[in-house]
């Protein structure tokens, strides 16, 4: 752990971090290599477009794509690959988006991959032009509707790999490339917070939109990655709606060393040790009255656990909103996944996690039920309150 924390010096809350790899808590730890790559490059002036084009072949090498190149983030990744499916290398309809958009402009998505990453996924979608067409319901996508749904207009197919879509009764990668590619239609996978950078484009897909600061730990980033006709017409959008989206000789330079460092890193000695702090989380919360401590498989099939913490309220004289609360309002603030906590549930993930803080993570855990198992009537307050106050502090911004 730094020894110098630069957060009191800023008045910010020294959080630690067992949500996971969240862009609303900074994402990750970034690697030793990526913040020497960005220091030295930082000073000196570079030809981004060529700079790109060494980041091409270390993104290519890593994902066994054609091409590659590095954006904003994955989000704008989204964006800038349909934008490129609709207008090819066209320069002057690159130039006429949003709101001007060739006849093929039509984007297949599944119902249940709608969803919010911190902003809907349909919306990236929209911003580059494209008129998004659902498959199917909520929970119900077959092979009869997305056949029926492509036709001379659509432009491309978007798949949405997370732990945030339903994840059951939809088409699978391998059978939404099948039919998209019967009739001639791009597939772009968004899987930013996927730890395997060559099984979707091995399975079919024709770009793939990765994280740059998630699992890979580096700068604020998006990777898009595959097809090199396809990977050029997504770049060529940083002449129209990716100016916005564009990425620093920093950020470019950081992925690169990121990627490069991804290559040697020890992953098997980093899952031993987050395997040790789920276990310790385990014993501290092992025999307490109303609480259940599961160690699950990541839901998207990352190569890692959490520990799924079930409270009965009625035994641990709280809810499991209440105690979530609690951790973030504490000394220190720990913020837990709490993405489905009106089941009753939040999640402690480990990949995080500066060394000792496992520690501190078990005692605040050990603390704030033993005042819950103090109190003589139950910590409950109403589950809508949630949902009631949820961004006030946005709202306030910046006061």
């Amino acid at each position: 752990m730094p020894t110098e924390d630069i957060r009191a010096s800023l008045g910010l809350r020294p959080v630690i971090n067992v949500s996971g790899t969240m862009t609303s808590l900074g994402a990750s730890i970034v690697v030793p290599e990526a913040i020497a790559a960005m220091t030295a490059i930082l000073p000196q002036f570079v030809e981004i477009n060529d700079l790109q084009r060494k980041a091409s072949a270390v993104i290519a090498r890593l994902t066994g794509g054609e091409a590659g190149f590095v954006t904003a983030s994955c989000s704008a990744g989204i964006s800038l690959a349909v934008a490129g499916a609709m207008t090819g290398a066209d320069l002057l309809a690159i130039e006429k988006l949003p709101d001007v958009t060739p006849e093929r402009n039509e984007v297949l998505v599944q119902m249940g991959h709608v969803v919010s990453y911190g902003a809907p996924v349909d919306q990236a979608i929209r911003l580059a032009g494209g008129k998004v067409v659902l498959i199917g319901q909520a929970t119900s996508a077959h092979r009869y509707h997305m056949e029926n749904a492509i036709n001379e207009k659509t432009a491309a197919a978007v798949y949405v790999v997370s732990h945030h879509v339903v994840d059951y009764g939809l088409l699978k990668l391998t059978e939404f490339v099948e039919i998209a590619h019967a009739k001639g239609v791009p597939v772009i996978v968004d899987a930013a917070s996927e730890y395997d950078l060559r099984i979707f484009l091995e399975q079919g897909a024709d770009i793939v939109l990765y994280s740059g600061h998630k699992f890979l730990g580096g700068p604020t980033s998006g990777i898009v990655a595959g097809k090199k006709d396809l990977v050029r017409n997504a770049f060529l959008q940083n002449m129209g709606i990716g100016r916005g989206m564009k990425a620093g000789k920093e950020s470019v330079f950081g992925v690169m060393a990121a990627l490069e460092a991804w290559e040697k890193r020890d992953h098997d000695g980093i899952r031993a040790r987050e395997a040790g702090y789920l276990q310790l989380w385990r014993e501290t919360l092992e025999g307490r009255p109303g609480v259940t401590a599961l160690i699950e498989p990541d839901p998207t099939d990352n190569p890692l656990d959490r520990m799924r913490v079930i409270i009965c309220e009625q035994q641990a004289h709280i809810t499991a909103w209440d105690l979530a609360e609690a951790l973030a309002r504490g000394t220190p603030p720990i913020i837990v996944r709490d993405h489905e906590i009106e089941h009753r549930h939040f999640y402690l993930d480990p990949c995080n996690l500066h060394p000792g803080q496992e520690a501190i993570v078990a005692r605040r855990l050990a603390d704030e039920l033993d005042k819950a198992a103090a109190s003589n009537e139950i910590i409950a307050t109403p589950l809508e309150n949630r949902s009631r106050h949820r961004f006030d502090s946005a709202l306030r911004w910046p006061d």
